[in-house]
């Protein structure tokens, strides 16, 4: 979700092929999504010989949910840094702020992982497609845990409507190719994060 491409090219060429391949699959599919996606272009983006990729991975569904994975490190990573900070609020006001630090990606390709999901949901394996979801689930379920250390009332609830304005700033903010969406966006939800109280219900 927060998946930029340089984070990726740069993971791309760090050591062991595995890993590079993984790094690759993860940004690869995220700019051109599965359907479009080829191992020869995972290899390429690797630097690994297109040959070697069936060593790791025989098939492209086996690239995906290592991308996925992926998708997860960068998830606790960006969480592990969040949780440095002194409190809930500013936690989740420094998510929003990623988030918005992401526009450019988000013009060219939307969310990393809600894109992924929406693709994948498309098929009836019942498989990755539930994957997917599950990395958005781990993501509703830190911001929960930050709206209930706040004593927030529905802190489901609200978790809920902070991801889906997410997911809904990425959607238009690629359908317009308009970074400002997610600057303007950001900012209503940085304001709602400032004004929201203990105890308030959900959209106070």
């Amino acid at each position: 979700m927060t998946n930029s491409k340089d984070s990726g090219k740069a993971a791309a060429k760090a050591p062991g092929k595995r890993q590079r391949l993984t790094a690759a699959a993860s940004l690869v599919l995220y700019e051109q999504g599965v359907e479009r996606t080829t191992l020869a272009d995972i290899a390429r983006v690797a630097e690994v010989p297109v040959g070697n990729v069936y060593y790791y991975f025989k098939t492209k569904d086996e690239l995906v949910e290592a991308a996925l994975s992926e998708h997860v490190t960068h998830l606790e990573a960006l969480t592990a840094r969040l949780g440095l900070l002194p409190g809930p609020r500013e936690r989740l006001k420094a998510l929003v702020e990623a988030w918005v630090g992401q526009r450019d990606s988000a013009v060219r390709h939307g969310c990393p992982t809600g894109t992924l999901a929406a693709e994948l949901g498309k098929r009836d394996d019942g498989g990755l497609d539930l994957a997917a979801g599950r990395v958005i689930r781990r993501l509703l379920d830190w911001v929960e845990l930050q709206f209930r250390e706040m004593g927030a009332a529905d802190p489901e609830g609200l978790a809920l409507t902070l991801v889906g304005a997410y997911q809904g700033m990425s959607l238009l903010a690629n359908a317009l190719r308009d970074p400002e969406v997610m600057t303007r966006e950001g900012a209503r939800l940085l304001s709602w994060l400032d004004a929201l109280e203990p105890g308030a219900p959900e959209g106070s």
